[in-house]
């Protein structure tokens, strides 16, 4: 007997939904932004040591930002063809299914990084990455399905409130195992060497409780969310093709559609921005910042990312109502007159103290971004059953721009430094801003 449909915009069906963002959202926290940096750089006796890899020799930062890229890069062109053949076939819960595991065996998999097996180790890094942002691929694109216009805005930021509190839950819990691994049973003996090992190997563990977390969690979404919607076809040798002709439909329907078309470069631009600073943020603090010691300088910035994630809480949920009173558009022109702001503030600023106060400012307008930018995109969606192969330009454009973005913040680095880099960024948030008051409003409908 199978199971029973549930209603599309119930609370049972939107719970379900927000709640893989509470499974997955803890990969981006203890892997992306801090224990996984932390532990690469002890892999190296000296910060300057190079590392062998592919056939080069390069600095050990270059390697991973190598592989970043490259990875972002084959989201951005791959997920367009999964999301065609998706809608095609009527199933992208398989496909989001596909990215969760493959991105939680990598997470495990990093518990044995190790320059000795250093291409093994990229894979698992790779697939950590890849899985998970694959996997938001087809999460975003359930949203239309499964909720009704007025409800997009409220479930979409409880989506990321839930990602942000689960993923400091389990990092306090990570961050425990690291400051006291005697705590949790490790053999820190008496001298300094032995409790950095300890420390070492509390930080690999870390990868595997994320891991098993996303994976134990993602499965009450699994359970919950149906198929998908789609044609009902079954995969035929010709897939591949239908994928791309499909894909050629869409880009035709959003070339006609103003307001869409409009919004979409309004995005590129600033999320360019957005994700180009949430990703140098900490390489910001810990080279820009007069941090007293080593000591303060990695308790400093755990404290930055700890009070990014629970201000974003906040943030999503501010944004979420101002957008209900204000509409989507001008609510999203003020957040960006402050990413500006932040910009010119970040060039500035020397203190630690002066660093929480961005951290949390970044918090606060981080949430909101991410969470009103994905619903708003949802709202102008013309009628359609192909939510997913839609997703995916919102998905590429947000790619494509990390890898410009993280391009031109490192070439502005290179010849200068990171403070004009930061401040460059503030030309594209005011350029987000002037194409978002070119989006025009629905006829005889309010803005939002």
């Amino acid at each position: 007997m199978g199971k029973t449909l549930i209603a599309k915009g119930s609370k049972k069906l939107l719970n379900a939904w927000a709640f893989y963002d509470w499974a997955n959202s803890v990969y981006t926290l203890t892997i992306a932004s801090s224990i996984f940096p932390i532990y690469y750089a002890t892999l190296f006796a000296d910060k300057e040591e190079l590392v062998s890899a592919f056939g080069f020799e390069m600095k050990q930062t270059v390697l991973i930002s190598i592989v970043t890229a490259f990875t972002f890069l084959v989201v951005a062109f791959l997920s367009p063809v999964l999301s065609g053949i998706a809608d095609y076939v009527g199933n992208k819960k398989m496909f989001m299914k596909f990215f969760c595991y493959t991105g939680s065996i990598g997470c495990i998999g990093l518990y044995w990084f190790d320059l000795g097996q250093i291409h093994l180790s990229l894979l698992f890094y790779f697939m950590g990455l890849i899985g998970y942002w694959g996997s938001l691929v087809f999460y975003n694109s359930y949203l239309p399905d499964i909720a009704y216009e007025h409800q997009q805005d409220s479930i979409s930021a409880k989506g990321f409130s839930l990602g942000y509190f689960g993923s400091v839950l389990l990092l306090l819990l990570n961050l425990a195992m690291v400051m006291k691994p005697e705590w949790f049973g490790f053999n820190i003996g008496e001298t300094e060497d032995t409790l950095n090992m300890a420390k070492v190997e509390a930080m690999r563990i870390s990868f595997i409780t994320v891991g098993v977390w996303w994976l134990i969690f993602s499965q009450y979404t699994f359970w919950v969310l149906p198929k998908g919607v789609g044609k009902g076809h079954k995969i035929t040798r010709d897939i591949l093709f239908n994928g791309l002709k499909e894909l050629k439909v869409v880009w035709a329907q959003l070339k006609e559609n103003e307001r869409l078309k409009r919004y979409l470069n309004a995005f590129f631009v600033f999320s360019m921005a957005v994700q180009t600073i949430m990703l140098v943020a900490v390489y910001f603090g810990e080279k820009e910042i007069a941090w007293g010691t080593d000591g303060e300088k990695t308790t400093g910035l755990i404290i930055s990312v700890l009070v990014i994630q629970l201000v974003a809480i906040v943030g999503a949920v501010i944004t979420s109502r101002a957008s209900d009173t204000y509409g989507n558009i001008k609510t999203l022109v003020v957040i960006n007159a402050i990413w500006m702001l932040l910009c010119i503030y970040a060039y500035f600023m020397v203190t630690p103290m002066q660093f929480y106060i961005a951290a949390g400012f970044v918090g606060l307008v981080m949430g909101g971004v991410q969470s009103l930018g994905r619903s708003t995109y949802s709202k102008f969606l013309p009628e359609t059953e192909d939510t997913t192969s839609y997703f995916s330009f919102y998905d590429v454009a947000e790619k494509i721009g990390i890898v410009i973005g993280m391009a031109l913040f490192a070439i502005i680095d290179q010849v200068s430094n990171m403070r004009n880099a930061i401040l460059f960024l503030f030309i594209f948030f005011l350029g987000g801003i002037l194409l978002l008051l070119r989006v025009p409003k629905e006829k005889g409908e309010p803005e939002n």
